[in-house]
This record gives C-alpha cells, structure tokens and sequence, in this order.
C-alpha cells in the first residue's frame, strides 16, 4: 500500500494542468507525452527536448526537496515483464492515437469525443488487469 498524500497529489495534479495549459495557450500544441517523446527519434525535436527536461528536472527538483529516496523504487515484476509491459503500453499508444496524458489530460479538457472514449478505455482495461492480478493470479 502506498502512503496517502493528497497535498501532493493535489499540487502534482495542478501543476501537470498549468503545464498543459501553458504548453496549448503559448504555442498550440498538446501535452501528450508519447508524441513529444516520439519526436525525439524523427531529428525535429526542438520544444520537445526542452518538456522532456523539464519533465526529468522537476523529478530531480521534487526527489531532492521531498526528501526521496530514490532506493526505495521497487518495480513488483522481473526484467522481462517490465519491458514487454513497456512495448505493450508503446503500441497501445501508437493504436490509440495517443497517450494517457494526451488523452486524459488534454483532451478530455477540449471536450474531444475519442479522448474520452479512450480515456474510459484505458481506465476500464486497467481495473480489469488489477483485479486480475490480485486476485485471479495472485501476484
């Protein structure tokens, strides 16, 4: 069981939302994770390179002002699970047009019809799985 911090949860929530709003007013574009990541590979990243550090910099700031050990991070399956969970999740972007973060942050917010159905989706499909594995496998 993980500790319950709403203040961080609530500030965390609050500031990915000022970043996509900030990201969508300043220049259009949406703050969805697997496209900006994705552009990393084409050779025309520019802004994307700048989110992606400051992705990887607000980590850092928050682990060294938090006081987390970075240890601590337990992953519950082996190497081999991690990584085609890891492919699982990169072509379930590719086939849903988009990420978590793309769809369920932003779009949701724009009202857009197929993030909120990929959005339930991607909720309904992961309660499945949890409760598949807690209490079908046991793991």
């Amino acid at each position: 069981m993980t500790d319950f911090t709403p203040l961080a949860g609530a500030a965390g929530g609050l500031l990915i939302g000022l970043s996509a709003v900030l990201l969508m007013g300043s220049i259009g574009r949406i703050a969805g994770i697997s496209g900006i990541f994705r552009t990393m590979f084409t050779g025309v990243a520019g802004w994307q390179g700048l989110f992606l550090l400051g992705l990887l910099a607000g980590t850092a700031l928050t682990t060294v002002l938090g006081g987390f050990d970075p240890a601590t991070i337990a992953f519950p399956g082996n190497p081999a699970t991690t990584v085609i969970g890891g492919l699982l999740v990169g072509m379930g972007s590719v086939l849903g047009s988009g990420c978590t973060s793309g769809h369920g942050i932003c779009g949701i917010a724009r009202l857009s019809q197929r993030s909120i159905a990929s959005t339930v989706t991607f909720m309904a499909v992961a309660v499945i799985v949890v409760f598949l594995m807690r209490h079908v496998t046991g793991v």
